[in-house]
């Protein structure tokens, strides 16, 4: 059994001190239980220097200034450890509910919608604000807290804003181009500023702010800019316009034809007519502000954008429609009924620009077969 003398216990304190251990009673606790591993394993006439090298290794991963970071966060933070079993619990959930969202996607199985929402919703607001929490107890700096703050809000405005794109609802690319412009104009210059000046973490530092140019470079190329916006939006609202013309022009020539009709089916006719007109002007009232467009809507900025009709439209007013559209088939040969699926807000999903259209391929159908009867 060796013998420690009183120099070689200074030299082990000293040493846990300048390994960055500064709490008194740390050190004390740590140089017991290194004094007692080399008094119960080292020969006699063993190296003491050697085997406290060797000894000393076993306490850490990187520096021994880890134990002291554990210690004081199990002091401080006391609920620590189980703070991160549940964001490593979250983390694993999330990321398995959004592959298996992806995948049902992907095979059109149903239940995907639900995988995504739930999967997005516990990466937001469990697994991201765990996370940040965790990592800003960790850093000492007000300006790695910061950063890591920026981070995460980034992240959360970016999977926020890929949920409001998969449900469909709006302020979606807002909440996109807001991450984005966190992640390029206030996280990358911080984060690569603060790390550039540590050679330690200089390399890792570049690589990771090219990685981000990189990746944020590429979702802009999958963003529409605002020029290619409206000349997107000018082809909407000209394509409704011309449809209107054929329509109206339908419309006068079936009012030429003298064709005989009961009184049954030419009211049915005119409800179906009638509701059509009524939610087409329902949705440009809601899209544009005017229940009419005229020929000067470049001009007065009348454009009909690629919002969803699910933003405007109430279920019930796609079901009465849709009522009448099937008395009205009733009434008609199986080739001049009207196709209820796939025609008319189906899911009540659809934009707006497909809304118009499927509803003046009704009214069209209508004006069509009163000329046939």
């Amino acid at each position: 059994m060796y013998c420690i003398n009183d120099e070689q216990i200074d030299f082990i304190l000293s040493d846990i001190s300048a390994r960055g251990i500064e709490m008194v009673g740390l050190q004390q606790d740590l140089l017991d239980h290194i004094c007692c591993i080399i008094e119960h394993n080292l020969d006699d006439d063993g190296d003491f220097e050697s085997f406290y090298d060797t000894t000393i290794k076993d306490f850490y991963r990187r520096d021994l200034k880890e134990i002291e970071e554990e210690t004081i966060n199990l002091l401080i933070h006391k609920n620590y450890y189980v703070m991160k079993k549940i964001m490593l619990a979250s983390g694993g959930f999330s990321a398995a509910l959004l592959t298996l969202g992806i995948l049902f996607k992907f095979m059109h199985w149903p239940g995907a919608l639900m995988l995504l929402f739930c999967g997005i919703l516990v990466l937001s607001f469990i697994f991201l604000p765990l996370s940040f929490v965790l990592r800003a107890k960790e850093k000492k700096e007000k300006k790695d807290k910061i950063v890591i703050g920026l981070g995460v809000l980034a992240a959360i405005s970016l999977s926020l804003g890929v949920l409001f794109k998969v449900m469909h609802w709006p302020f979606a690319n807002i909440l996109c181009m807001v991450s984005l412009l966190i992640m390029i104009l206030l996280f990358l210059p911080i984060y690569y500023l603060s790390g550039i000046r540590n050679p330690e973490t200089k390399v890792n530092t570049m690589v990771s702010s090219m990685l981000i140019i990189a990746g944020s470079a590429l979702i802009l190329t999958l963003v529409r800019s605002p020029q290619g916006s409206k000349k997107r939006y000018l082809e909407i609202t000209s394509a409704y316009l011309r449809n209107e013309q054929i329509l109206e022009n339908e419309q006068k020539i079936t009012a030429l034809t003298n064709n005989s009709i009961s009184a049954d089916f030419s009211k049915s006719s005119q409800e179906v007519y009638r509701l059509c007109s009524e939610l087409k002007a329902y949705l440009l009232k809601k899209e544009t502000g005017l229940d009419k467009i005229d020929t000067d809507f470049e001009v007065k900025n009348t454009l009909i954008s690629d919002s969803y009709t699910s933003e405007f439209i109430a279920p019930h007013q796609v079901t009465r429609l849709k009522a009448k559209i099937e008395d009205y088939n009733s009434k008609v040969a199986e080739s001049q009924k009207i196709p209820v699926a796939n025609s008319i807000f189906e899911e009540n999903n659809q934009r707006i620009e497909e809304s118009l259209n499927n509803l003046t391929q009704v009214q069209m159908m209508v004006l069509q077969n009163q000329r046939m009867n």
